[in-house]
């Protein structure tokens, strides 16, 4: 059966900041998997924004968006149509090199071969859920992993926030140890299981849909000596206190999906419950932050 064609909104606006935070905005308000967000540069300067939808989305409330966070002149220049699923996924990996992130290597199933043999290869096909590894976030959350497994081998680890299981993919096949991801949105969560399985992880990564910390599984499993949570700045504030109580004493924490302005912000509610940064990447005007629980 042929997949199901996809519901696309595109704009134009002037230039990078505008770009980012129109993006930053619309990704905030589609954050549970409702769209995927993208945005790319063009020979004149100014950025493409592209939203996906699964379903047809509300073309007022979009436009709407758009003018509060950017004018009312480009919301409308906002168009819609659809496309066919399998176009725009394949089109997207034609672009798709393989991404190195320290022993990582991210790659789709056409560069399978390319990966080198002391790497391991992640493979991660392009979905609607988030997370191919070509993020500026997923790469820094991988650099930032790689820095933490050359001086320790956690024992308990999770990916809050999974997306494609990339994360908690690279965690399984490193060490070699179970490792809890959770998502909100199930979708995301049937995405990130078929990952595992293609990567040989199956066994060793459990993915369960959960908001937050309120599943049972957490305490469960838990205290973690290190999560990865890979996400956006507002959920990542809300998050540090329930995940604060779900670590254990020393415990590093990584976190992405926040711009690199937004950094500060995030870094503050950490502090506040015991956590102190510990090293701060920035890539493509992303940020991602690794942290240590020290009281």
């Amino acid at each position: 059966m042929p997949p199901s064609p996809t519901h696309r909104a595109t704009f134009s606006i002037g230039d990078e900041a505008a770009a980012k935070r129109v993006v930053d905005v619309l990704t905030e308000v589609f954050f549970d998997g409702d769209a995927a967000v993208a945005a790319f540069e063009q020979p004149d300067g100014r950025w493409d924004v592209t939203l996906h939808f699964a379903d047809a989305p509300d073309q007022a409330f979009l436009r709407e968006i758009v003018a509060k966070n950017a004018s009312s002149e480009i919301a409308a220049t906002l168009t819609f149509d659809t496309v066919e699923a399998k176009d725009w996924v394949k089109a997207s990996l034609e672009d798709l090199v393989p991404v190195p992130a320290g022993r990582f290597v991210v790659h789709g199933s056409h560069d399978r071969a390319r990966v080198p043999h002391n790497k391991l290869g992640i493979e991660i096909e392009a979905a609607l859920a988030f997370g191919t590894g070509h993020h500026g976030t997923t790469r820094g959350c991988l650099l930032l992993l790689d820095h933490v497994l050359k001086g320790r081998r956690p024992a308990n680890v999770l990916d809050l926030g999974t997306g494609t299981g990339v994360l908690a993919i690279a965690a399984a096949k490193a060490l070699h140890r179970a490792v809890l991801g959770s998502d909100i949105d199930a979708p995301s969560v049937r995405v990130a299981r078929e990952n595992a399985a293609l990567n040989g992880v199956r066994n060793a990564v459990q993915m369960i849909r959960a908001t937050g910390f309120a599943a049972p599984d957490f305490a469960r499993r838990g205290p973690f000596d290190l999560v990865l949570a890979n996400i956006l700045a507002n959920p990542l504030r809300q998050l540090s206190g329930p995940m604060a109580q779900h670590l254990a004493p020393g415990a590093e924490v990584i976190l992405s999906g926040l711009l690199t302005p937004q950094a500060p912000a995030v870094i503050a509610a950490y502090r506040a419950r015991g956590l102190v940064p510990l090293r701060h990447l920035r890539i493509e005007g992303w940020s991602s932050l690794l942290l240590k629980k020290v009281s």
